[in-house]
């Protein structure tokens, strides 16, 4: 009997109580994984790690902080004795355009997006070279220049690839491996509730153009949980470095006015 593509191996998600997070840390426990499941919220933690069962165990942390990205990994080592993969999944996301942008938003949006992956994989490195481990940043798409009311985010998805790229190269002889994800657009809960906090309709996610959603189906955390969960996996070695879009259609060179739902004037 084959083991499961994860057997054995210990891996902590941050901001897995929702969203693909949450999808990562379920299917990386259907694949023998043991898995820390990450966030703020103790009761929002506990629920999904009650759901999961006795291979799954909360981490709790504030991102933002300086302390806690440590300290995340340690409870991690401290209740499973070892650490083999990081998904650095939780961000902060809140919008704001560039003219209208603070000292203390901007710092935030760093502290959260950058520091904090920074920090947590510093803190793994020991046990990761131990492991021969693997290290997931989730990105966006947004990096490669991103929209007009996401100037932070978009920078600090910028300084996260750059990160990426830079440990790849840094610990390749270690055999420790780093996978960008440049995450296009995924129904998440959070994301369909912001879209209806905006005006959107009921049901708004079966009505999006073609253009944004060519097979017709907006793409699940599920689906994205699938491709972490490879590169995760000893399947994926020995390749290293490796940066793309997760998206439904070619993201860098995509000329809107070459779409014919463009040219109808559908959009």
């Amino acid at each position: 009997m084959s083991l499961a593509k994860l057997d054995n191996k210990v891996i902590l998600v941050t901001g897995a109580n929702t969203g693909v997070g949450e999808h990562t840390a379920r299917l990386c426990i259907a694949q023998g994984a043991k898995v820390a499941v990450h966030g703020r919220r103790p009761d929002a933690v506990q629920k999904i790690v009650d759901e999961l069962g006795p291979n799954a165990h909360g981490v709790i942390g504030s991102l933002e902080t300086a302390e806690d990205p440590a300290k995340v990994v340690e409870q991690t080592v401290a209740h499973f004795g070892r650490l083999d993969g990081v998904v650095n999944n939780a961000a902060r996301t809140t919008r704001s355009h560039f003219e209208k942008t603070d000292v203390a938003f901007f710092d935030n949006m760093m502290a959260t997006n950058v520091r904090a992956p920074f920090l947590i994989i510093q803190a793994a490195l020991p046990y990761l070279k131990e492991a021969q481990g693997s290290v997931v940043n989730i990105g966006s798409i947004n990096a490669l220049g991103g929209e007009r009311m996401l100037a932070p985010y978009s920078i600090s998805k910028g300084a996260l690839l750059t990160l990426s790229k830079h440990l790849a190269n840094l610990y390749d002889r270690d055999s420790i491996r780093f996978t960008h994800i440049n995450l296009g657009w995924v129904l998440t809960e959070n994301e369909y509730d912001l879209k209806i906090s905006d005006g959107f309709p009921e049901g708004w996610q079966h009505d999006v153009p073609k253009m944004m959603v060519p097979s017709g189906k907006m793409s699940s955390p599920q689906e994205v949980a699938k491709v972490i969960a490879f590169w995760l996996s000893d399947d994926s070695k020995p390749w290293n470095g490796t940066v793309f879009e997760l998206e439904q259609y070619p993201f860098k060179g995509r000329i809107p006015s070459l779409d014919a739902d463009f040219l109808d004037g559908k959009i």
